[in-house]
This record gives structure tokens, C-alpha cells and sequence, in this order.
């Protein structure tokens, strides 16, 4: 009886052991899933408006060109190329605010507040990220750039004939910081851009918190 039941234990322990032991043999198979990516990226919309100001506002040579400020709204519509560069075209609106001393080339005509309207393309390049604690990198400084064109209104204020639209070439850059959130789709910054009006050749710059949505 003892010696049945001693075999019996020892046929239930081979056929138990086998399997573990095919099993622990087998290989691991690497999972054939693409890793998920945390962060949202291809074509994306932006928001951006924060304060502004002018160095020189346009006027004749020796002339009385102010230090103006006022505010600025851009609209972005771009694409990133990978985690790196994006490109983008923007649409932007300023106001300034000037005193009535401002006459700009209207001889007394008109004086004061202005505004102007820029369209273009600009470029940006995510140089530095850094991760959070799950090792995704959220956080990134990027330089960006750009070049379009400005119209300025009124336009008694700047061309000479006042029927005539005054309008100049554009261009800009500088460093910003920009968080995508958790949200995967959002992401929200502020960048510093200085900028360079050619015709008058009028400095300015503009503090700007932004919004992206990317799809």
C-alpha cells in the first residue's frame, strides 16, 4: 500500500514538473505593440496675446518716434516635423498706444494710437527638453523665427499719401518655453520675440502666453 501510494506521488510530481519546466524554458517574446506616445504631434492651432511694444515708432528722420506699448494677438496654423522643428504660417494684430505728439509723416493731419496687421511664416526649433517623472519629455525650450509682412494703419499717419496703404517687411525671433500637458492634446508656453520693421526700421518686442492644440 505504502509502496502505490509512493508511485503514485512520484508520476503526479513528474507531470507537474514537465510543464514548469517547458515554460520556464520557453523564450520571452518582446511585446510587438507600439510604444504610446504621451505627447500629441502633427498639425497643430496656436494662440498667443500678451503686451507689445515699439522702440521707434515710425515717423520722418528727426521726427518724434516714441516708445509706444499696446498689445498683440497671433493666430498660428502649423505642423510639427517630428519632436524638433515645426513650421507654421501666423496672423497678427497690434495695437499701440501713442500720445497726441505722434504725428508720424501726417504733417498734423492725423496723430496718436495706431495699429497694424502681419501675416508670414515662421520656424521653430525645440533645442532642450526635459523630462518629467515618468521620463517624458514635457517641458522644452525652443528658439523660433520668422519673416512676413506688416501693413500700419491709419495710413494718414504713415504714408505719405493718405489713400496709399503703408506696409513693411517683417522679420523676428527669440527663445520660449513650452509645457505639453497631460492632457496629450494641449500644451501651453510664453515666448519673448523681438522684431525688426524694415521700411521704417522700427524695434519691438512682445511677451506672449500661449495655447497649441494639436491633432
Amino acid at each position: 500500500m505504502n509502496r502505490s501510494l509512493l508511485g503514485m506521488v512520484v508520476v503526479l510530481t513528474s507531470l507537474w514538473a514537465g510543464p514548469l519546466r517547458a515554460q520556464a524554458a520557453a523564450p520571452i517574446l518582446a511585446s510587438t505593440e507600439p510604444p504610446v506616445d504621451e505627447i500629441e504631434r502633427g498639425v497643430f492651432f496656436g494662440l498667443d496675446i500678451g503686451p507689445a511694444f515699439m522702440t521707434a515708432a515710425p515717423a520722418p528722420t528727426g521726427g518724434n518716434r516714441p516708445f509706444t506699448s499696446g498689445a498683440t494677438l497671433r493666430l498660428e496654423v502649423g505642423y510639427d516635423i517630428g519632436r524638433v522643428v515645426s513650421l507654421s504660417i501666423f496672423f497678427a494684430g497690434n495695437t499701440f498706444s501713442a500720445n497726441a505728439d505722434y504725428v508720424g509723416n501726417s504733417s498734423g493731419t492725423a496723430s496718436g494710437d495706431f495699429s497694424s496687421i502681419a501675416t508670414g511664416l515662421a520656424v521653430r526649433w525645440n533645442f532642450l527638453g526635459f523630462a518629467d517623472s515618468q521620463g517624458v519629455q514635457r517641458t522644452w525650450l525652443y528658439l523660433k523665427a520668422g519673416g512676413g509682412f506688416a501693413l500700419l494703419k491709419p495710413n494718414a499717419l504713415f504714408a505719405s499719401d493718405p489713400t496709399d496703404s503703408y506696409g513693411s517687411i517683417l522679420v523676428f525671433g527669440g527663445p520660449g518655453l513650452q509645457y505639453y500637458t497631460r492632457l496629450r492634446h494641449f500644451s501651453v508656453g510664453v515666448e519673448i520675440v523681438g522684431s525688426y520693421l524694415l521700411k521704417p526700421k522700427s524695434f519691438g518686442f512682445a511677451i506672449t502666453p500661449n495655447l497649441r492644440y494639436a491633432f
